[in-house]
């Protein structure tokens, strides 16, 4: 599991590499969490280098989602690889969260 942040204009783009399950998923929400809590609001999950999602790896994603959207921001997903997409589907997070083909579409959609 890789974390890193990198700022594009006032968007937060947090790129993910590895599984997303219960082994790292606190550590993906923590690191959310401090994004969120340093001021980073509009954020971007970049998942083209995650190659699995379980419940718990959901559950840090829609945590961060109800923190951004507390401070007035929101989180976007972008670039999810077919078999990540399916599992979001499925969960029914496409309906809730905003999904995009890639990191430039929803750095733009928060224009």
């Amino acid at each position: 599991m890789d974390l890193s942040a990198e700022q594009q204009g006032d968007v937060t783009v947090v790129s993910i590499v590895g599984s997303v399950d219960a082994l790292t998923a606190g550590e993906v929400m923590s690191y959310f969490e401090r994004q969120v809590s340093e001021g980073a609001t509009r954020l971007v999950a970049d998942l083209r280098a995650v190659d699995y999602v379980s419940s718990a790896g959901l559950r840090s994603f829609l945590a961060t989602l109800k923190a951004a959207r507390q401070a007035g921001g929101d989180l976007r997903l972008a670039g999810a690889q077919d078999n990540v997409h399916k599992v979001l589907a499925m969960a029914g997070f496409t309906s809730i969260l905003k999904t995009y083909p890639n990191v430039e579409t929803a750095v733009n959609s928060f224009a």
